[in-house]
């Protein structure tokens, strides 16, 4: 699956940025969707994943209650909702795609990944 991010932006803190993630191929459903982020000189961290049928939505501790994760199958799309934001969420954002699912995703569970989109939440 070939996946495609976008909806980055400039934003003020306490603003709202919706994410999405599209993907190609006509068997979506059956993967499940994360989304991570890359901060400038940190590690890519994991921020909320949703499973093939959205019943279960884990979020980082550090996005949970501001952030939400749904996906649109019938649109091969996955959004990240994003409210409440800070200047410690600016980072690349990427969408990634996997075809196992477990309770506690991390990237190594992730085949395909998606370009990565900028969000920069200025003070």
């Amino acid at each position: 699956v070939q996946l495609q991010a976008s909806g980055g932006g400039l934003v003020q803190a306490g603003g709202s940025l919706r994410l999405s993630c599209a993907a190609s191929g006509r068997t979506f459903s059956s993967y499940v969707v994360g989304w991570f982020r890359q901060a400038s000189g940190n590690e890519r961290e994991f921020v909320a994943a949703i499973s093939r049928g959205s019943s279960s939505t884990p979020y980082s501790d550090s996005v949970k209650g501001r952030f939400t994760i749904s996906r649109d199958n019938a649109k091969n799309t996955v959004y990240l909702q994003m409210n409440g934001l800070k200047p410690e969420d600016t980072a690349v954002y990427y969408c990634a795609a996997s075809s196992v699912w477990y309770s506690r995703m991390t990237e190594n569970d992730f085949g395909s990944w998606g370009q990565g989109t900028q969000v920069t939440v200025s003070s």
